[in-house]
């Protein structure tokens, strides 16, 4: 059935781009697309399939970016799944359910716990939006505080020409690389979104292109919601959201064929009694499972998830809506699994007990998806017949041998005894966070390369108090 969805998805999307095509805010854009010999009429393109086909085969089956550590590498695609932080809250929710403004040293508490979780090769980007970082700098800011803090392949966030190329000298600076040997061998990765329906603004295109310039990976993600600004079908919310995607895959590939390029949905549906974004739905779990099909289809890599609740507290919503979420994205192979814990309420905050919660989530459904092994040792049928009926196996060796890595140790489940059980959960999270916290490490950085990003964002205006402020974390 998906493999007919997704042909019937395609011929749909043919239709829409030749017919209602994609509207094009940025000039240069625009120029790229006319150059190649798409119809234009205004800012809007016009693409045939064929026009479609020819560029986007173009887009690699494979890509990465490297980490300072070279065991956190990261390799895109294939059968792939990587976890990656999330991204966008501008508030943190507390225990007790109450909100304050993210600052800076969230940012860096959540870099940490990322850190250290051994599910995650990538780390950085904006897993919160500090309130006391200046805007018009806050991607290099926030890039340059993940580089002091993680050894682990970094994704930034997006800005215009001139704040993405700073980003690109960041990278440079802090692996003793020239720009030219950043081409050959990525060390970044960011995210650029299309503007639901049907358009690509002047921002986004800025960092595509820069990114596109350097030969780093970038995700193009749409983030459709079914009922308002697409409908409400969900096949036509994902034909909609394939035809901005793709669109955007084409205009990349003729501005630098062969870049390497992610296919990425966080396309939903809005709840239909507020209007409000729902990325807790099983509609949203369906659009995460059809961008894997979708990019698998392009033979490009993908992008979507993770686990996602519209709760407003840490409470069962919050648990079975992450599960559902994030199990879709891992069990239906999307190879970039961005938000993939802390999310709270729609994106509008981040939780550092979901945080936890979410790490013992993604350790559940790797055990359940790794399924089981089948052999002559897992099924020790010399020591069934030995034991017979009535006997025991906590004793037996094979026992001792497997019970570390048969079943998953869960960190902060309650098992066994009632008595206490909700404040025992609640202190298995606290335990947990703490532990994690009190065992980060810094990396060490080469004096010479951190005074080199410091340079950098000095020759951008950018006051010294503030940039020492930062280095006090």
């Amino acid at each position: 059935m998906s493999k007919e969805n997704v042909q019937k998805i395609h011929e749909a999307t043919m239709r829409i781009l030749s017919g209602t095509g994609v509207k094009f805010h940025h000039p240069d854009a625009v120029k790229v697309l006319k150059e190649n010999g798409i119809r234009i009429e205004g800012n809007v393109a016009y693409f045939t399939e064929d026009d479609i086909m020819k560029w986007v085969r173009k887009a690699p089956e494979y890509t990465g970016f490297k980490a300072a550590d070279p065991r956190y590498d990261a390799k895109v695609g294939g059968d792939l799944v990587l976890n990656a932080p999330a991204a966008g809250p501008t508030k943190i929710m507390e225990k007790d359910g109450s909100l304050r403004s993210a600052r800076i040293d969230d940012f860096v508490k959540m870099i940490k716990l990322y850190e250290q979780n051994d599910n995650y090769v990538i780390n950085g980007g904006l897993p919160c939006q500090s309130e006391n970082v200046p805007e018009e700098w806050s991607t290099l800011l926030m890039y340059y505080v993940a580089q002091r803090h993680s050894e682990k392949a970094l994704w930034c966030g997006s800005g215009n020409y001139e704040q993405m190329e700073a980003v690109i000298q960041m990278c440079c600076a802090r692996y003793g690389m020239t720009t030219e040997e950043l081409k050959k061998d990525p060390h970044l990765f960011s995210i650029v979104n299309t503007n639901t329906p049907l358009q690509f603004d002047v921002n986004m295109t800025e960092t595509l292109f820069t990114m596109l310039k350097y030969r780093q990976p970038v995700s193009i993600t749409a983030a459709s919601m079914a009922g308002t600004t697409a409908p409400i079908t969900l096949a036509g919310t994902i034909a909609l959201t394939n035809a901005e995607v793709i669109a955007v895959i084409a205009l990349s590939q003729m501005y630098a064929p062969g870049a390497p390029v992610v296919y990425g949905s966080q396309s939903t549906n809005a709840d239909m009694a507020t209007c409000a974004i729902a990325i807790g739905s099983p509609e949203g779990a369906l659009c995460y499972k059809y961008c894997a099909e979708m990019a698998r289809f392009y033979g490009v890599p993908s992008r979507a998830g993770g686990a996602l609740t519209d709760a407003k507290v840490l409470n069962a919503q919050a648990g079975y809506e992450s599960m559902l979420t994030y199990h879709a994205c891992h069990q239906n192979g999307v190879n970039m699994v961005f938000q993939s814990a802390g999310i709270m309420e729609s994106y509008l905050s981040a939780s550092f007990e979901k945080m936890i919660v979410d790490f013992e989530i993604i350790d559940a459904v790797n055990r359940y998806d790794r399924d089981l092994a089948v052999n002559e040792e897992t099924i020790p049928e010399e020591l069934i017949h030995e034991i017979g009926p009535g006997g025991q196996y906590l004793l037996e060796e094979h026992t001792f041998e497997y019970c570390k890595k048969e079943p998953m140790l869960p960190n902060i489940s309650v098992r066994g005894p009632k008595a206490e059980a909700e404040k025992v959960f609640d202190r298995n999270i606290e335990k947990r966070l703490n532990k994690m916290l009190e065992g980060y490490v810094q990396p060490e950085i080469d004096k010479d390369k951190v005074d080199a990003m410091r340079r950098i964002m000095l020759d951008k205006g950018i006051d010294v108090s503030y940039i020492d402020m930062l280095d006090q974390f």
